[in-house]
């Protein structure tokens, strides 16, 4: 089968298109027939460091597809179904690829709301996403969410499930981003270029933050006391929880993980129409390196997926 693969770690030129043996299915597992793969910032980090396995060989957690083949004891899906879902996260799982294998209860039903386009851009995103505020911040109607990065991949994703959930939704994006953002539901806006968001945000119940660096110790100052930073971008903002104490609020450091539960949550708002990951850019599986590229450049709205099928 067609897949990409590196045999060092650099830049999106490391990426190349390989043939390697098609996988089978182990015990609990299934064999899946990618039709799209997502891109996310997680897969430039391990494309150029090698990220928390020490070696990359094959990117990708994102997949949409149909369920090709089933291994021993699977009693959930079968040959035919169409399926989406986050893979093994973080260990490898190779989904910029023609097949791929996956534990099977990483996987659920592909909304029919969804091309397989769309459904590539939500598990890792979505998931982080709804984990963040959900599981994390345990965000109530009436309460004001401040989202940083608001049209990125995961901000436009947390934007709806905040409104989903009854909030009133806050984000950080520059002025260009501000009518896509609001056909998504938030109810302020803030030009970081132009604006200080700790002075032009009323006090926020929850921030989430994807950019780090300063972005999270002046976020702290934006909650109201009680309230909750849930931080993405780097384990060392775990840190942050000892400057928000005795500031009277929390702060946390997340990362995503596999999650059958909030994937199942996530294609029932997708069904509801209350859930739309927007693409910005759609590439086939073989321009991986030009979708590294434009993800390395974080000036996207939305999701870039690889298209593995067409």
């Amino acid at each position: 089968m067609r897949a990409i693969g590196q045999d060092e770690f650099g830049g999106p030129e490391v990426l190349r298109l390989v043939e390697v043996e098609r996988p089978s299915p182990g015990p609990a597992e299934v064999l899946v027939r990618v039709h799209a793969a997502g891109v996310n910032p997680t897969d430039s980090w391990h494309r150029a460091t090698g990220g928390l396995a020490g070696a990359v060989i094959r990117l990708g957690w994102d997949v949409s597809g149909v369920v090709e083949a089933v291994g021993l004891g699977v009693t959930t899906l079968a040959p035919g179904d169409e399926v989406f879902g986050m893979p093994r996260h973080p260990l490898p799982a190779g989904t910029y690829a023609e097949y791929v294998t996956s534990p099977a209860r990483h996987l659920v039903r592909k909304p029919a709301a969804l091309t397989h386009a769309q459904a590539a851009a939500l598990p890792l995103a979505g998931l982080t996403a709804w984990q963040a505020l959900v599981d994390t911040a345990d965000v109530r109607p009436g309460q004001r969410v401040l989202i940083h990065a608001a049209a990125g991949g995961v901000g436009h994703l947390a934007v709806q499930i905040a409104k989903a959930r009854g909030a009133h939704v806050v984000g950080t994006a520059s002025a260009a981003k501000h009518e896509f953002l609001r056909s998504l539901g938030a109810d302020e806006l803030v030009d970081y270029t132009e604006a200080d968001f700790e002075t032009a945000v009323a006090p926020v119940d929850v921030v989430v933050d994807a950019i780090g660096g300063t972005y999270g110790p002046r976020s702290l100052r934006s909650l109201r006391p009680g309230g909750i930073l849930v931080a993405l971008a780097s384990p060392a903002e775990a840190r942050l929880a000892d400057t928000a104490r005795p500031l009277g609020v929390r702060a946390a450091f997340m990362a995503v993980e596999a999650d059958q539960a909030g994937m199942r949550e996530i294609a029932t708002l997708a069904e509801a129409g209350l859930l739309r990951p927007a693409l910005d850019t759609v590439l086939p599986l073989a321009d991986a390196a030009k979708a590294h590229e434009l993800a390395d450049g974080r000036r996207t709205m939305g999701k870039i997926v690889l298209s593995v099928t067409d």
